[in-house]
């Protein structure tokens, strides 16, 4: 009886170890994989929630985490590699990087690149001191406003098209989108403009309390973008794997990690 009992422990630890091997062997597997897999090079600046660099010193937010994902499941390993704002249609275009991805809003530049499909909807939204007199975007008339330059915003103030925004005193562009934060602490200006979703995050990063208006400037959805010339189809096959995302609710695990309320930012059928 013994005897059987030693044979049968002696089967089971073999058993064990071949199952174990085989793990390590997998995992190996998956690393080599991941090694050999090939690289995309996501280009985009810092834009918290959406891109930032962690107290590790490493790539992280929406946008990271959302391209890693889709990325990875399409058999890509990615490097995200931090830019000029104003320089991405140059660098995208000359094969700097593969793709540009930092909260980059789709509508109007539609002929410029070739685009996902939206993966999030971003309000772009005007900002002002608490004890400010602004309340409305008619309030804005005469006023000076800063913006990021190359943005949304910049245009929309530089330019209006819509009877909504008036016509302001001075426009603020600057390429540190860091900057309108503090000119309008400083006083400098009388109003800031960008994604809601990044002067929230701000508010929060740096304890402050800036009162968002009510009326939007600007609603549209955000995705990747390739060169006009890229004939991969990679933008389509993300495409498929945003739909995927969504249905797995990968999507909304990730947002969640960085907004509350994330369905509100997922509702992309709203924008057809």
């Amino acid at each position: 009886m013994r005897g059987k009992r030693s044979i049968i422990s002696l089967i089971i630890v073999c058993l064990i170890g071949c199952m174990l091997c085989g793990c390590d062997k997998k995992q190996d597997t998956e690393k080599e994989i991941g090694k050999n897999a090939p690289k995309i090079v996501v280009g985009s600046d810092n834009y918290p929630p959406f891109n930032y660099i962690d107290e590790n010193g490493k790539p992280t937010g929406i946008d990271v985490d959302i391209a890693t994902e889709a990325f990875k499941r399409l058999g890509y390993r990615v490097e995200f590699v931090n830019i000029e704002w104003e320089d991405k249609k140059n660098l995208v275009e000359n094969g700097d990087i593969d793709c540009i991805w930092g909260c980059f809003s789709i509508k109007g530049r539609e002929n410029d690149y070739k685009w996902t499909k939206p993966y999030m909807v971003s309000r772009q939204v005007v900002a002002v001191n608490k004890s400010s007199n602004i309340y409305s975007l008619s309030d804005l008339e005469g006023k000076i406003i800063a913006v990021q330059s190359t943005t949304k915003p910049e245009e929309i103030f530089l330019n209006p098209t819509d009877s909504k925004i008036p016509e302001v005193k001075e426009v603020f562009s600057v390429e540190d989108r860091e900057q309108i934060y503090t000119y309008l602490g400083k006083g400098y200006v009388d109003a800031i403009s960008a994604h809601e979703t990044a002067i929230r995050q701000y508010m929060q990063d740096y304890d402050m309390d800036y009162r968002i208006l009510d009326e939007s400037i600007f609603v549209t959805g955000i995705g990747a973008a390739f060169a006009i010339n890229d004939d991969r189809g990679i933008e389509e096959k993300l495409s498929e794997k945003f739909d995927e995302m969504q249905k797995d609710g990968t999507m909304e695990i990730i947002v969640s990690k960085y907004l509350s309320n994330a369905y509100k930012y997922l509702e992309v059928d709203s924008l057809e």
